[in-house]
């Protein structure tokens, strides 16, 4: 698992789709995976920008996958990996609230920076 995690990770890639002012998509194209019906982008990733003020910005990130195989219980750490890369690459290390939906591996969590200052 570790070399399919590194493989889809390393080879992974992004097209952006702006969807408004405060919110952009982006596809997400994986090597080993693809939309079942398009043959395209096995998932997107949806980040919407809450601005509350020009210091406080709040992120709710969606990433959904779209091939079913990566619905399958045995895929969970791929998903996870995926999940946490799609984060890294995209929003940083801005505190987000992620959803991910695939199937049995669906989770939510919150990507919270820890402030290195006291």
């Amino acid at each position: 698992m570790n070399a399919a995690i590194e493989k889809e990770i390393n080879l992974m890639r992004f097209t952006k789709n702006f969807r408004s002012a405060t919110a952009e998509e982006w596809f997400i194209f994986l090597p080993s995976f693809s939309d079942p019906a398009s043959h395209g982008a096995a998932g997107k990733a949806i980040i919407h920008y809450n601005l509350y003020g020009n210091r406080d910005v709040f992120i709710n990130t969606t990433v959904i996958f779209d091939d079913r195989r990566l619905h399958k219980p045995e895929y969970h750490m791929l998903v996870y990996a995926l999940a946490d890369e799609i984060i890294n690459r995209l929003v940083g290390y801005a505190d987000t609230l992620l959803s991910v939906h695939s199937g049995q591996n669906s989770y939510q969590a919150e990507c919270i920076e820890n402030d290195p200052s006291p």
